[in-house]
């Protein structure tokens, strides 16, 4: 039995040190950790049990025969995130480059298998060449076993991608399909195809960096959920997201005890809003104001930031919090801002998180590039996520809620549970000067002084419209509130909703408006 142990230890030495020092040298130079170290600073102390440690690789030919080192370049395994079980897998760039092969593949397919079974969050940490070329189309077939196990554990556990280092061709498309993106910038890159082949087939040069970098996806293409200087903080950013999600999508998020009082009242609302309806304001001001202890962990941060959306706490419970912002293009909703919204809102309703809505709206983006971009499809997105959501939803109107934008929004008349407006909301089909400048395109015609005339009119549509009373009045809105009492509102709002119950017609499945 001694002899067996010793053997034992010595693989699993082997298999701790897959990686040649050199490897592990170039990996460090870069500023980035091994798969290994990532997993210890992303677990908790001594939680971490890995699976598949002795697999390896059985491909021939190409020089691989005598290169067969153990875990074939994945880590998996199980572990705690503040005590709370996850399923992981780190590629491990010291070993083959990270390149997926069929092994590789199955150690992945195994624990994603595992996590979907007992129902708790999968990680992945991507940092790998891509398919192993020795290995063919097996190493094609495995990358959708990947593809398939992430579409069906989708809206079922939480899904989050880490990505570390490279990342390319079809290996993008599984974390494409996760429900966050993490990337460390300089050091972490996704395209479909890199620089080289981009200038060769269109002509145009452009870095690594430019193509596929985080700040690229974080901002351009709205890929990169989350950014992080480095990988610490990266890892620091994946803990705290897991603390707002449930494990899956049977149980609630985590409550905690709440260190801020629920009856807390907010005065510093009161003078936020500027009086003129064209002024900006930071609408991030108004949520952290509102949420425990002012802490809004923010979701796509960096892109269509004309609408904010992210986690928060309110009484220890947790929300997803959704607003216009009016300081970027006024608030307005554009295809950007109206697919993070959707896709956030979605995230939240299949994960059992309530969603409060702040509105400052002035409308849809105009123009030829919406509107062949496709604003009716990508706007309707938005509309479609709020309508199909089933957990509890309040809606706060700050200031202005025009036209479809408005209703877009969470409304009542889509299916907002409650719906609660400031003394400054405006409700209307659109703003003063467009509305005199249609219906009245006449009488201005006609008029003596169209400009004195113009002035009358707006003024009498901005004390007609240009309040919450009418909407009040016909139940649209479920009451005009100081705003000072927003936080102890939403509070009892979402504790007397937490018992809601609703169920969709019975279907396979809706057909979102891709």
């Amino acid at each position: 039995m001694r002899e067996r142990l010793a053997d034992l230890q010595a693989r699993k030495d082997q298999a701790l040190h897959a990686g040649s020092e050199r490897a592990v040298q170039r990996q460090h130079a870069k500023g980035k950790m091994t798969a290994r170290e990532r997993l210890d600073y992303l677990l908790d102390a001594g939680s971490f049990q890995e699976l598949d440690m002795l697999a390896r690789h059985r491909a021939h030919g190409m020089g691989l025969e005598g290169n067969r080192p153990y875990t074939d370049g994945v880590v998996t395994g199980f572990g705690t995130v503040d005590g709370r079980r996850v399923c992981v897998f780190s590629q491990d760039f010291t070993v083959f480059g990270g390149a997926l092969g069929e092994v590789f593949a199955e150690k992945i397919h195994k624990v994603m298998d595992l996590a979907s079974s007992i129902g708790v969050p999968m990680i992945g940490i991507n940092d790998g060449a891509g398919a192993r070329i020795q290995e063919g189309v097996v190493s094609l077939h495995s990358y959708g076993g990947i593809f398939h196990r992430n579409v069906q554990s989708s809206g079922v556990i939480p899904q989050l991608s880490i990505i570390m280092g490279p990342c390319a061709g079809g290996a993008v498309y599984s974390p494409a399909m996760t429900d966050f993106i993490f990337m460390v910038a300089e050091t972490s890159h996704m395209f479909i195809t890199g620089p080289d082949v981009v200038k060769t087939v269109t002509g145009e040069e452009v870095t690594l960096e430019e193509l596929g970098g985080a700040m690229s996806h974080a901002t351009k293409s709205g890929v990169a959920t989350f950014v992080s200087p480095d990988e610490k903080a990266c890892l620091d950013s994946v803990r705290y997201l897991l603390s707002f999600l449930p494990a899956n999508n049977l149980e609630e998020p985590p409550s905690i005890v709440p260190s801020d009082d629920p009856d807390r009242l907010v005065p510093e609302l009161n003078g936020l809003v500027p009086t003129s309806p064209n002024q900006p304001y930071d609408m991030n001001q108004v949520i952290e104001a509102v949420v425990d202890d002012g802490e809004y962990f923010e979701y796509h941060a960096h892109w269509a930031r004309n609408i904010t959306c992210g986690f928060a706490r309110l009484n220890g419970k947790v929300v997803g919090i959704v607003g216009n912002q009016p300081s970027v293009l006024a608030g307005v909703l554009d295809i950007d801002s109206s697919e993070k919204g959707a896709r956030f809102v979605r995230t939240c309703d299949a994960f059992n998180i309530p969603i409060v809505t702040f509105v400052d709206v002035p409308g849809f983006l105009p123009g030829t590039d919406q509107e062949y971009g496709g604003i009716i499809r990508h706007g309707s997105k938005l509309l479609y996520a709020y309508c199909e959501s089933t957990v509890p939803r309040v809606q706060i109107i700050t200031r202005k809620a025009y036209g479809g934008a408005y209703v877009v929004m969470n409304s009542k008349s889509i299916g907002a549970d409650l719906a609660y407006a400031w003394p400054s909301a405006e409700l209307a089909v659109m703003g003063p000067q467009g509305a005199v400048e249609i219906v009245y395109r006449r009488e201005l015609a006609e008029a003596a002084d169209p400009v004195q005339r113009r002035a009358e009119l707006v003024e009498e549509y901005t004390e007609r419209y240009a309040n919450p009373y009418v909407a009040a009045e016909r139940g649209f809105v479920d009451d005009v509130i100081d705003p000072a009492e927003t936080r102890r509102i939403l509070v009892r709002s979402l504790a007397l909703l937490a018992s809601k119950q609703e169920d969709l017609p019975k279907r396979k499945h809706g057909n979102v408006p891709l």
